[in-house]
């Protein structure tokens, strides 16, 4: 078999996002380390532009039925081949999926759909014998899917585990999913501690490979004005985890203290419209702007004049948390001194008065102390970005994990790397 027929399947929820830029990042670096890829895409993208660097991914990109309504047809013709060429595989895989869902009470429809879309994958996709290995990224719908994919199709699967799929899957689901994988992936090491607990006694390897960023379109060069107003700037999606209902607390005690500032926000999310109205409410309509989504080219100037990055990251009621925004590293990175809160990984990059502040979550009086510190005292300030970039230059250029985990897909994809 040629190097050409070994292909690497990636499953991912959606493709492109925006907000993913880690996972196109990573398809892009594997295939120019010489991996062949097809991509199956859970869903169609969501925005209408993208980041420069997804035009230069040559992967084929399959969009598999997005919900059994209103694509049943295509859904029950392809399962109804694939039963028919082997019924009891067929039979079996899906037995073991109804018994794992009513074990853990998970939602029925969801695991109907997920089967149905994996058995569209196998029958449409991968019984051609081009993909030699699945991997999944995020360990909840798009894994289920690589799992069911792999029983009926016997072409083994891993996956990357990232925050959210994490902290809010039933630790049973997430046992079962590696007890079944080639390896698992995820990105920090508070993760893979986590995984390790739930996984005690299994075999699988599971690997802590840090995103990354690619240094080269982060180099260290602040530019922020020299004088007030202070620019304080924050990236993220608009979700209760990201702590911005603390942040607008903090920034009104700023604005009651009289402290000149300008707040900038990169990002979306369902919280939005709220977010807007709190923002109004706390008479902070003139310091805020919300100004959406961003591609990296567009955000990186911003990031540049800047005089602060603020992350208020917490854990949300249902248990969904950060790992470590990519988003504290490029601005590290870049040069901006880094405020955030000691949840979950992010403490394995920004260390206490050594690399940023960190302050407890929820408490937006701290918070707005340790913006103020930042801003007051630019000589700390520089003396922390001066050893951030440093750090995030040993630990977490891009450069030197992506070799990492080329060889971790040369082991079951069969690359010479």
């Amino acid at each position: 078999m040629n190097k050409k027929s070994r292909r690497l399947g990636m499953i991912l929820k959606g493709y492109p996002r925006i907000s993913e830029t880690f996972i196109s990042k990573e398809i892009l670096s594997l295939e120019q380390n010489g991996f062949d890829i097809s991509i199956f895409s859970l869903r169609q993208p969501r925005e209408s532009f993208t980041h420069s660097h997804v035009q230069q991914i040559k992967a084929p990109v399959t969009y598999l039925p997005e919900y059994i309504l209103p694509f049943w047809k295509p859904l029950f013709n392809a399962n109804l081949r694939l039963f028919l060429f082997n019924p009891r595989r067929y039979l079996k895989s899906f037995a073991d999926a109804l018994k794992s869902s009513m074990a853990v009470s998970s939602p029925l429809v969801a695991t109907v759909r997920h089967f149905l879309q994996a058995g569209y994958l196998v029958w449409t996709q991968l019984l051609r014998g081009d993909v030699v290995h699945l991997h999944a990224h995020f360990a909840h719908t798009p894994t289920s899917v690589a799992l069911y994919a792999s029983e009926l199709s016997g072409i083994p699967f891993s996956f990357t585990a990232h925050a959210k799929d994490i902290y809010t899957s039933h630790p049973a689901k997430l046992r079962r999913k590696i007890s079944r994988a080639s390896f698992v992936v995820t990105c920090t090491e508070c993760n893979r501690q986590y995984l390790s607990n739930i996984a005690e006694g299994l075999p699988t390897p599971i690997y802590t490979i840090y995103h990354g960023i690619d240094l080269s379109r982060f180099s260290f060069s602040p530019e922020p004005p020299q004088s007030p107003p202070f620019r304080i700037l924050s990236v993220g999606r608009l979700v209760k985890k990201k702590g911005y209902d603390d942040l607008l607390k903090a920034l009104w005690i700023l604005k009651n203290q009289g402290f000149p500032f300008e707040f900038f926000h990169v990002g979306d999310g369902e919280l939005r419209e709220s977010l807007q109205k709190m923002a109004a409410d706390l008479d902070l309509i003139n310091n805020v702007r919300f100004m959406g989504t961003l591609t990296h080219e567009d955000l990186i100037p911003l990031y540049r004049r800047s005089h602060v990055f603020v992350l208020a990251s917490k854990v949300a009621s249902d248990g969904d948390r950060d790992g470590l925004p990519n988003v504290i590293l490029e601005a590290m990175a870049i040069g901006i001194p880094v405020v955030a809160t000691n949840v979950s990984a992010i403490p394995e990059a920004v260390h206490h008065e050594k690399t940023g502040l960190l302050v407890p979550p929820e408490n937006p009086s701290l918070l707005a102390q340790a913006i103020k510190r930042i801003l007051l005292n630019p000589e700390d300030a520089k003396t922390m970005v001066v050893e951030a970039r440093r750090f995030v230059e040993n630990y977490f250029d891009f450069s030197i994990w992506i070799p990492r985990l080329c060889r971790i897909f040369a082991g079951v994809v069969g690359n010479t790397f």
